[in-house]
């Protein structure tokens, strides 16, 4: 079975934080991407796997977290220009245009990547999750500046419709200093 599924949990509380993260690893067969202390004060733990297992280990961390979620999500099929731009590996050399969603949330904002990622043909160039950011987090993406303004506007449609929205912004033809600010 495929293990292309994500799941997150991110908190308000760094000590419970470990907890989740401890209960999702024992409640199913997942794989711990990420587990740390994020800006400000929160904490976050995203785990892969196949579907029912990350589904598993979501609920059994939304059960151990004891009231301190900010936000979690769930995506079943995650497109896979995601993790390069959560990693910071995607290099590029020109930018017809630059897209730039900003979120309040990291489990938002990276199920509006997810979304803008599958909306349009455009790259996900670079994920900040909430480190010296005030615990936001952004997404950057280039392409056409037809496809990355439907990207944004599809990523933009996630975060708005929970109210986690703070930025969308594509900037036609960006000027090539501002690829250094990026990736």
């Amino acid at each position: 079975m495929p293990k292309n599924s994500i799941g997150l949990i991110e908190l308000s509380s760094i000590a419970s934080g470990y907890l989740v993260a401890d209960a999702m690893l024992k409640a199913a067969d997942t794989e711990l991407l990420l587990s740390r202390s994020i800006c400000s004060g929160k904490y976050m733990t995203m785990v892969r796997g196949d579907v029912a297992a990350v589904m598993a280990s979501v609920q059994a961390g939304v059960s151990a977290a004891r009231g301190f979620i900010v936000d979690t999500f769930i995506i079943p099929n995650l497109h896979e220009s995601v993790f390069p731009a959560i990693y910071g590996t995607n290099k590029i050399d020109h930018m017809e245009s630059l897209g730039i969603l900003e979120s309040f949330s990291v489990a938002s904002l990276i199920e509006a990547a997810d979304a803008s990622a599958k909306a349009a043909d455009v790259m996900l160039l670079e994920i900040r999750l909430a480190m010296a950011l005030g615990g936001k987090a952004f997404v950057t993406m280039t392409g056409n500046v037809a496809a990355v303004q439907a990207a944004v506007d599809a990523g933009a449609s996630v975060l708005g419709g929970k109210g986690l929205l703070v930025n969308k912004i594509v900037i036609p033809a960006p000027r090539m200093e501002l690829l250094k600010e990026i990736v």
